[in-house]
């Protein structure tokens, strides 16, 4: 069984911030979204939590971004500019989740260092860290202050609409989760890509024709 240092250690670290961070910007900004029916705490209280909690996210996103663009590991969110080659790894790689991990049928790409994503992760972790993070991070901001930024909000149509464009991407992000943390127990155990996420490596269970070449 091979090992692979797939996670290197500021990846891991950024990654569980992130998680932590957006759980709970999740439960303060339901409560601030529906203020007298969330009343976990005080609405001065989810407000500065929330506030601090989106400047860690803002922080931490700009210390993976910098870590990205200063290694070569950026070319795991490169796109893949040939679309057939994609188009069939991301229809292999829907078969295999509907139907092919439940046969016990070996998965059909193998991360690497430099190329971790299989076709689905890929597009979505695009859309999610390169367009939809800094739309959040940006509508956030300007809602934080909206008196100091009043030109910027008036430039892009007012408080309603770059609150609705902040909503509406909490909304994508809260179905992601789940989805996120279920995909995370596809492992040959439920903790597999858990552990992998601590440790930094995975473990990469040998093919047939692997074994008999090692032997």
């Amino acid at each position: 069984m091979a090992r692979i240092y797939l996670h290197p250690l500021p990846v891991r670290i950024w990654h569980w911030i992130n998680a932590v961070t957006c759980v709970l910007l999740f439960f303060t900004g339901i409560q601030l979204r529906y203020i007298g029916l969330i009343d976990v705490v005080s609405f001065q209280t989810a407000v500065i939590t929330h506030n601090v909690l989106g400047f860690i996210l803002i922080a931490n996103f700009c210390l993976w971004l910098g870590f990205y663009l200063c290694s070569p590991r950026i070319r795991a969110y490169h796109a893949e500019t040939n679309p057939v080659r994609y188009f069939i790894g991301a229809v292999r790689q829907t078969l295999y989740y509907s139907y092919g991990i439940f046969r016990d049928m070996p998965p059909p790409f193998r991360p690497t260092p430099y190329r971790k994503f299989n076709p689905l992760q890929a597009m979505t972790y695009q859309i999610l860290m390169i367009i939809l993070m800094p739309i959040q991070m940006l509508t956030g901001i300007l809602l934080w202050n909206l008196g100091g930024f009043s030109r910027t909000v008036a430039f892009f149509g007012g408080v309603r609409e770059i609150n609705t464009v902040h909503v509406l991407i909490f909304v994508l992000f809260a179905f992601y989760l789940p989805a996120h943390i279920y995909l995370g127990t596809l492992g040959r155990r439920p903790s597999t890509h858990y552990r992998e996420m601590l440790t930094g490596y995975e473990e990469e269970e040998e093919t047939e024709k692997e074994a008999e070449v090692a032997k």
